[in-house]
C-alpha cells in the first residue's frame, strides 16, 4: 500500500503501515521498489508470458513463506518509477478452496497491492471474468489485461475493449504478450490507475435487503477488528457464506 501525498501516491516509506507489515510477512521486500503490482488470472491465460515480458531477466523465483507453492516476482520501470510485480498462483476463484486460492486471496486482501492486473484469455472471456469480478469485489485498483488477442482474431472473435471497460468499470487493455503487443499501454494504464489519473468504479451486485442488513452489521464489527482492511464488506460476505479460512485469517 502506498502513502498518499499532496501530489499523489508516494513510495513505500511507511515503516509502520499494516499493509507493509503484511507484505513483509509474505516475503515481499519493498526497499528497492516504489509500488507493488499483483498479477492474477486463470491458468492458461498467458499470465506467465505477461509476467516474463514485463520483467525480463529482473525476476526471482522462490516459494511463498510456509508453503510449497512457488512464487515468481520481478520488476519493471515506467516513467522513472519502480514497480515490483508479484505473479500470484493461477486460480479460477478466490473462495479459498485450495492453497493457491488462499494465497492469492490473502495477498490481494491483506497485502493491499497498489494495483491488480487480472489477465484473461480473449477467447474465453465468460469463463475468465469470474475471477476478475471476485478481485473487483475486494479492490477497485484493477486493470483487466485481455491477452491472446491474436488467438481470438484467428477464431473470428472480436473483443470490444471500450464496451468491456464501460460495463466492468475498470480499464481493459488488449495484449499479445508473447510478441509484446499492448504491454507499453498496459504499463501506462497501471501507472494511471495507481496515480488516480484513471478512476475505476467496478460493477457491484445488488443483494436482497435482509442480506444487506446483515452485511452492514458485520462490516462495522470487522472494521473495528481489522481497521486496515481495504474491503470489510467483501470479508462480511465471506463470513456469512461460512468461510472458515477467512475467519481464521482475521484472528
Amino acid at each position: 500500500m502506498t502513502v498518499k501525498s499532496a501530489t499523489g501516491p508516494t513510495a513505500h516509506d511507511c515503516t509502520t503501515c499494516p499493509a507493509r507489515s503484511e507484505l513483509e510477512q509474505m516475503g515481499i521486500r519493498l526497499e528497492a521498489w516504489d509500488y507493488v503490482v499483483a498479477l492474477a488470472g486463470n491458468p492458461n491465460t498467458g499470465k506467465s508470458s505477461v509476467f516474463n515480458a514485463l520483467t525480463g531477466l529482473k525476476q526471482h523465483v522462490g516459494n511463498w513463506p510456509g508453503k510449497t507453492v512457488s512464487r515468481a516476482e520481478g520488476g519493471f520501470r515506467f516513467n522513472g518509477k519502480r514497480y515490483k510485480l508479484v505473479d500470484l498462483p493461477g486460480t479460477y476463484s478466490l473462495l479459498s478452496a485450495s492453497e493457491d486460492e488462499e494465497i492469492s486471496r490473502n495477498f490481494i486482501l491483506f497485502g493491499q497491492p497498489d494495483c491488480i492486473i487480472v489477465v484473461v484469455d480473449a477467447t474465453a472471456l465468460e469463463r475468465n471474468l469470474n475471477l476478475a469480478l471476485q478481485v473487483m469485489e475486494i479492490t477497485s485498483k484493477v486493470v483487466l489485461c485481455v491477452n491472446l488477442l491474436d488467438e481470438a482474431k484467428r477464431k473470428g472473435i472480436e473483443v470490444d475493449l471500450r464496451s468491456l471497460s464501460r460495463d466492468l468499470g475498470v480499464p481493459c487493455v488488449g495484449t499479445v504478450a508473447r510478441t509484446g503487443e499492448g504491454l507499453g499501454e498496459l504499463m501506462r494504464v497501471v501507472s494511471d490507475v495507481i496515480f488516480g489519473e484513471i478512476s475505476t468504479k467496478p460493477i457491484q451486485t445488488e443483494v436482497p435487503p435482509e442480506i444487506e442488513n446483515a452485511v452492514q452489521e458485520l462490516e462495522g464489527m470487522i472494521t473495528e477488528l481489522a481497521p486496515g482492511l481495504p474491503n470489510a464488506r467483501w470479508v462480511a460476505y465471506r463470513l456469512l457464506d461460512g468461510d472458515l479460512r477467512i475467519r481464521q485469517a482475521l484472528l
